[in-house]
Order: C-alpha cells, then sequence, then structure tokens
C-alpha cells in the first residue's frame, strides 16, 4: 500500500469512527448476559417477556426494587432480584438501556 492510500484508509477509518450513527456496545457487565435468556434482545423475537434492552436505567432500577421488596408481581423475577445489589444492578441497567 502507498503512503496515499495508507493514509486515506486511516482517514475513512477515523471518519467511521467519529461519525454519530455509528455506535460500538461495550462489553456487558457482570450479570447482563444472563438476562437475554429470558428477555429477546432481537426486536422481532415475539415473547411475552418484555423487552428491556433500550428502556431506561430508571425504569430497570425501579422495576428491580419492585421484585425485590415482592411489590410486583413475578414468576422468577423476585428471586432474581434479591441476588443482586443495587451497586451491582446500576451497570446492568445502564448497559441494557444503552442497547438499542
Amino acid at each position: 500500500m502507498n503512503a496515499l492510500s495508507a493514509k486515506a484508509a486511516a482517514l475513512s477509518f477515523a471518519a467511521l469512527i467519529s461519525c454519530s450513527s455509528v455506535t460500538f456496545a461495550a462489553e456487558p457487565p457482570a450479570g447482563a448476559s444472563s438476562c437475554s435468556g429470558c428477555h429477546a434482545a432481537n426486536t422481532a423475537v415475539e415473547t411475552p417477556v418484555p423487552k428491556i434492552n433500550g428502556r431506561s436505567a430508571d425504569d430497570i432500577m425501579t422495576a428491580m426494587a419492585a421484585f425485590r421488596a415482592g411489590s410486583k408481581p413475578a414468576t422468577v423475577m423476585n428471586r432474581i432480584a434479591k441476588g443482586y445489589t443495587d451497586d451491582e444492578l446500576k451497570p446492568i441497567a445502564a448497559w441494557l438501556a444503552a442497547q438499542k
């Protein structure tokens, strides 16, 4: 590759990375990947379990607190929620909210 081609390739790559329409999902925090066992990440999947990707972190934290307290009806989420502290849930909720 000549110097001009290498420079053009580098500029193209830099433009791609700085483009606001291109997003790269960060690695999920510990515990977050287990959510996809029930909550489908793909919007085309039909399931009675609500999708949580893209929901606000506050909504996720509120729901988890309600599951933990027993004030929100659940089949298994009440038991799952009790296994996480708020400090463990905050990065999970933020990561899920960032998934579009």
